[in-house]
């Protein structure tokens, strides 16, 4: 993963990615409602690939009121969200949370597991090979409480390469609302040589793989799938 560069979304990105990713803002709602069923006091809230940190800041403000001794994490390759990052950073720091954004790091290489109570990966395992996935999914799983859970949403595909060609030429539709077919043709040139998209019954194994025994998809809009695992209880 260390020859991947975030360097084409940095400047507006969320802007950017709500107007590539129909239901967008509906995903991230879904995942701060959700993260309250799991953020305990005295445990850890991670979020790899956190870009500017607007989600981590969203879930923090949204658990507050029952959560006030969290330590709240978030993980990102690209070093051009420092100036976001950092502001985000020293703004929450300042309001008495313990916040610690972490950047550039490699997060095929980050140790820093234990003790989570949530993880969140929004569009980041996607970048990664099979063999980074599932060490990333494993030393997620072992880093895990017990109770805790993964939520995760990735852009798939599909068994069918002619339902895949109708859901992709649907997709373009959409975005030239926004973008001219220009950009987008660019921009998928770009990320074919970048994302490594699987269908979602191989997500599903790998995650099932790791250890999860609950894997429940949540959000579906085009090829883009948000899903939740669980660590169960009695599960190490």
């Amino acid at each position: 993963m260390a020859d991947f560069t975030f360097a084409h979304r940095e400047e507006g990105f969320d802007e950017h990615i709500n107007n590539s990713i129909r239901g967008y803002s509906d995903l991230l709602q879904d995942v701060i409602s959700l993260s309250r069923y799991f953020i305990e006091d005295n445990t850890t809230v991670l979020d790899i690939g956190c870009s500017t940190g607007k989600l981590t800041e969203a879930m923090l403000n949204h658990n507050s009121d029952h959560c006030s001794n969290a330590k709240w994490v978030g993980v990102e390759i690209a070093d051009g969200f420092k100036k976001d990052l950092d502001e985000r950073q020293k703004k929450l720091v300042k309001n008495g949370h313990d916040v610690e954004f972490k950047h550039p790091v490699d997060i095929i290489k980050y140790r820093d597991w234990a003790g989570t109570s949530l993880v969140t990966s929004i569009f980041t395992l996607q970048f990664m090979s099979k063999k980074d996935r599932m060490d990333v999914l494993r030393n997620i799983y072992t880093g895990l409480n017990e109770g805790g859970a993964f939520i995760f949403a990735e852009k798939t595909i599909c068994e069918s390469a002619l339902v895949q060609d109708m859901i992709t030429f649907n997709y373009y539709d959409y975005k030239r609302k926004t973008f001219s077919t220009e950009d987008i043709m660019d921009k998928e040139r770009t990320l074919r040589h970048m994302m490594k998209p699987f269908t979602w019954k191989q997500i599903e194994h790998m995650v099932s793989y790791a250890g999860f025994s609950t894997i429940q998809p949540f959000w579906r809009n085009h090829a883009f799938v948000g899903a939740i695992a669980i660590k169960e209880y009695g599960r190490s």
